[in-house]
């Protein structure tokens, strides 16, 4: 069931989809050029960004992120043969190579005339849907492929079963980890908290997300992105075990001091839990799809650290990864928006979803300037000529 009234998208005949991620770097001398790419526009110094430089550093300059698109693709590539789905798989980053726009373009000169995207972000905000959907737009135009190539995307997913299913296994066989640490040690069971985590982004994006909705229906602390994690993470601990101490903590914060962003950062939550009480605790990072540097950095080593330091037994569940179940959702999510292979029911598992194909104008708004967007009603950029924008058909 869905309460918005946003646009279902008619089915369509794609030639392609593409899957789109954030980028990483691959090797030392990458490390700042990717993190200019990162901040564009912004004039932060190469002294700030070496600070941040430090966590890729420390892994050889190297984000996983990229191999773990690799294996995303070719898993993608693996389940569609098994159904069936002649499809091609086509992998862009917004921030490193292989870049959106020479992808788009490679596209084109290929054959391609209509790609539907596959992002590898599961939640509504500016950074996490939106720039996605503006990379594309810009891409398109600066390509002059706007109008010749067209490039839809798939909803939202924070709460499809083939992402938040994986998610139920891995906190289930945590959290049983870390009782079963606690009563080898000597301490209750029972004293054992989960922390579900997510990126922090400023307050005032937050309160952007899904703002066209929001006269619609009301949102958790006003915000979408907020509402979505915490809907997500009740229908985690529903499956695991509903009388389960939980809360949602945020990590990764960047930008300036004076910025609101969202809180608890996780540290902050960590030590107050150690002082009231609690011998462990479950680290679940709902709002990443792999383990990234902001999975093995913020989580595994610092997040881990200041569990070592306050005594608290520590374990992290798994992200969905390459989990056989969030590569058969995201082919399900395909195939929700095709002609051949279609499937018309839209699962979800909170009463927010599904969340719709198509945004309302200015949802999850850039304060930043305005850009061409895909992706949103009225919009025009990267569809035919000949094909209007997607009609508003009520949600289902």
């Amino acid at each position: 069931m869905s309460a918005s009234s946003t646009p279902v998208a008619p089915p369509a005949d794609y030639d392609g989809i593409l899957l789109a991620s954030f980028g990483g770097p691959e090797g030392q001398e990458d490390v700042i050029p990717f993190l200019r790419n990162v901040t564009r526009g912004r004039g932060i110094p190469d002294e700030r960004l070496e600070e941040v430089a430090t966590h890729y550093r420390a892994n050889g300059g190297i984000s996983p992120i990229n191999a773990q698109n690799r294996a995303l693709k070719a898993s993608l590539e693996a389940e569609l043969a098994a159904r069936g789905i002649d499809l091609p798989v086509l992998w862009g980053n917004r921030n490193w190579d292989p870049y959106l726009p020479a992808v788009l373009q490679d596209a084109y000169d290929a054959g391609h005339r209509r790609l539907l995207m596959v992002t590898t972000s599961a939640y509504s905000s500016y950074s996490s849907c939106r720039q996605y959907r503006e990379d594309i737009g810009m891409a398109l135009t600066e390509t002059g492929l706007d109008g010749r190539l067209s490039v839809d995307k798939v909803r939202q997913y924070f709460d499809h079963p083939g992402f938040v299913e994986p998610f139920i296994e891995g906190t289930a066989a945590s959290l049983a980890t870390v009782k079963a640490a606690l009563a080898a040690a000597g301490k209750p069971a029972d004293s054992v908290h989960v922390m579900f985590a997510t990126h922090s982004i400023p307050t005032k994006d937050a309160e952007a997300s899904g703002s066209s909705e929001l006269e619609l229906r009301e949102f958790a602390e006003n915000s979408a992105y907020v509402a979505q994690h915490l809907a997500a993470a009740e229908a985690v601990m529903a499956r695991v075990d509903p009388q389960q101490q939980w809360s949602l903590v945020y990590q990764s914060r960047s930008g300036a001091p004076h910025v609101p962003w969202l809180e608890p950062d996780i540290n902050d939550a960590l030590a107050e839990l150690a002082a009231t009480g609690t011998q462990g605790v479950v680290v679940v990072p709902l709002g990443f799809v792999s383990d990234h540097m902001e999975v093995i950095w913020d989580l595994d080593t610092e997040a881990a650290e200041t569990c070592a330091g306050l005594g608290l037994a520590f374990d992290r569940a798994p992200t969905p990864g390459t989990h056989r179940k969030f590569v058969s959702g995201l082919v399900d999510l395909v195939c929700e928006r095709t002609i051949a292979n279609h499937i018309g029911q839209r699962p979800a598992m909170t009463e927010l979803g599904p969340w719709f194909d198509v945004c309302n104008p200015g949802c999850c708004a850039n304060f930043r300037g305005t850009k061409p967007v895909i992706a949103e009603v009225g919009s025009t950029v990267g569809r035919f000529a000949d094909a209007p924008a997607a009609s508003p058909l009520g949600g289902s």
